[in-house]
C-alpha cells in the first residue's frame, strides 16, 4: 500500500539543519517569515558551542586579537569572501539576535566584544573565539588572571584529561592542577559525558557531585569541569552548582561529540517549533525543483513521502561531511541542482604536498558562488532562481576551519540571506 504525500506549504524551506540553517530558521523566525527546516542536525554534535568570528587570517601564525579590524582587512584582501560580503553592523546584529535566541532557550552565551576571548580547547590549547558560553565564561577569566584552579576530571571518561589540560597550559597558568574522582553512582566501566549531563539535571545527583568538588578544591576557589553541566538549560544548573559549592566553575568543552553540540542540537528540535518553524528532522531532501509558481522540495521519512511548497529556499547543506557537496572523479558537484561549483582546475589541484601546509588546501576553498543578495549563480553568470538563496560553508572562497570562522560565516550569511529572501517575499506576496 502507497502512504499519501503529506505536503506542508510554507514561505521559506531552509534545507540544512546546521548552524547556517539553525541560524536562519532562528531569523526568519524573529521576521515572521512562516518556515519549514528540514535535514539531519547530527553533525550540531560536533562543535564545541564556541561561536567564533575570525580567529586567523590565512597562512597566518598569529591569532586575531580584534576580528573586527581584521575583518577590514579581509574585505580588501578577499572580497569575495563571505565574510567580505557583509558588513560590520550586520554582523555584530546577526549575532546579537542569534545569542539572544540561545539565552531565550537557556543558553545563555558572552555578548559578541570588541575583541576575541582566548578559550581553553579540549586538549589544552589556546584558541581565539567571539562569543562562548556563560557556562565557560570564568575560565578564560581565571587564565587571564592567573588565578589558581583545579581542573577535575572523572574516572572513565574518555576524550577529557585533567592531567593533559595542566601539562599542556602549567607554564602559562601556574597556579593550575588537577583532581580526578568518580562521579556519583557510575562507578566501574567507562562514563560518558552526555551521561552525566542528564544526570546532573537530577536535584540528588547534583547535591553529591557538590560534596566531592568542594572536598577536592582545597583552596582553590575555581574549579574547571568538563562540559556536563545538564543538558536543558545549562545555565541553571550551573548556578546551582555554583550555589552548593560556594565556588566559581567553569565548562570546558570535550572531544566531540560532546555535550555543548547536543545542547545546541537538542534546543534546535525543541524550541524552533515554539517560534512557529515547522521541523522535518533527520531527513535529507531528495529532490527540489523551482519554477516560476514557487519550489517544491521531496523528501520521505518511515510515514511516507512528504512534499514542501514553498515561495523560497535557503541552501545550507554545508559542503562534503552533511553532503552539500560531491565530490568525485571527475570533480565537485553540488548534487540537488547541479550548481556549477568554484573548484581547483583539476584534481591534482586539491591538496598541496604536505598535508600541514600553512597556506591550507585548495579544496577547502571550493563551493557556489552568490551574488549580493546570497542567491546562487547558475549557468550563465546569473542566479538560478530569484527565489533561491544560500548560506554557511557551501560558499566558495573561504576556509573556515584554518581561519577559525565557521559560526562567523554560518551566522553572518544566514542573515543576508533571510535578510534578502524577505526582501523577495514582501515583493512577490
Amino acid at each position: 500500500m502507497t502512504e499519501p504525500t503529506r505536503t506542508f506549504v510554507t514561505e521559506l524551506a531552509v534545507i540544512g539543519s546546521g548552524m547556517a540553517g539553525f541560524a536562519a530558521s532562528v531569523f526568519a523566525a524573529e521576521r515572521q517569515i512562516g518556515t519549514v527546516i528540514t535535514g539531519n542536525s547530527g553533525a550540531m554534535a560536533y562543535t564545541t558551542g564556541y561561536l567564533d568570528l575570525l580567529g586567523r587570517v590565512d597562512g597566518a601564525a598569529q591569532a586575531i586579537a580584534d576580528p573586527w579590524q581584521a575583518l577590514e582587512q579581509l574585505r580588501l584582501a578577499q572580497p569575495d569572501h563571505p565574510l567580505g560580503r557583509v558588513a560590520g553592523s550586520d554582523i555584530r546584529r546577526a549575532f546579537e539576535v542569534f545569542t539572544a535566541a540561545l539565552a531565550e532557550s537557556g543558553i545563555a552565551y558572552t555578548p559578541a566584544g570588541e575583541r576575541n576571548v582566548t578559550v581553553l580547547t579540549p586538549a589544552g590549547t589556546l584558541k581565539q573565539t567571539l562569543c562562548l558560553p556563560a557556562t565557560m565564561a570564568a575560565g578564560p577569566q581565571a587564565l587571564a588572571a592567573q588565578t589558581e584552579c583545579v581542573i577535575v576530571d572523572f574516572e572513565g571518561l574518555k576524550g577529557f584529561s585533567g592531567r593533559e589540560l595542566v601539562a599542556n597550559l602549567g607554564r602559562r597558568w601556574p597556579g593550575l592542577r588537577t583532581q580526578r574522582i568518580a562521579f556519583p553512582d557510575l562507578r566501574g566501566g567507562e562514563t560518558y559525558a552526555e551521561v552525566m549531563a542528564r544526570s546532573l539535571e537530577v536535584p540528588a545527583t547534583r547535591e553529591k557531585l557538590a560534596a566531592m568538588l568542594r572536598r577536592v578544591a582545597g583552596t582553590a576557589q575555581v574549579l574547571g569541569l568538563p562540559a556536563i553541566l545538564g543538558m536543558h538549560r545549562p545555565d541553571r544548573v550551573h548556578a546551582e552548582m555554583q550555589r552548593l559549592t560556594g565556588l566559581t566553575i567553569f565548562e570546558i568543552p570535550t572531544m566531540p561529540p560532546g555535550v555543548p553540540g547536543v545542547r545546541l542540537r537538542e534546543l534546535l528540535e525543541q524550541a524552533l517549533p515554539k517560534k512557529g518553524v515547522t521541523l522535518i528532522a533527520q531527513h535529507r531532501v531528495s529532490r527540489l525543483s523551482l519554477d516560476a509558481a514557487g519550489a517544491t522540495l521531496e523528501l520521505q521519512d518511515s510515514f511516507g513521502p512528504i512534499r514542501v511548497l514553498a515561495r523560497a529556499v535557503l541552501l545550507a547543506t554545508g559542503r562534503f561531511l552533511s553532503g552539500g557537496l560531491a565530490a568525485q572523479a571527475n570533480g565537485i558537484h553540488e548534487p540537488l541542482l547541479d550548481l556549477p561549483v568554484t573548484q581547483p582546475a583539476g584534481r591534482g589541484d586539491w591538496y598541496r604536498e604536505r598535508y600541514t601546509d600553512i597556506r591550507g588546501h585548495l579544496i577547502h576553498r571550493a563551493g557556489i558562488e552568490v551574488n549580493a543578495d546570497f542567491q546562487p549563480i547558475g549557468q550563465g553568470g546569473r542566479p538560478h532562481s530569484e527565489r533561491l538563496f544560500a548560506a554557511g560553508s557551501i560558499l566558495a572562497h573561504h576556509d573556515w576551519i584554518r581561519s577559525r570562522s565557521g559560526a562567523g560565516i554560518a551566522v553572518a550569511t544566514a542573515y543576508k540571506a533571510v535578510e534578502a529572501a524577505e526582501r523577495f517575499l514582501r515583493k512577490s506576496s
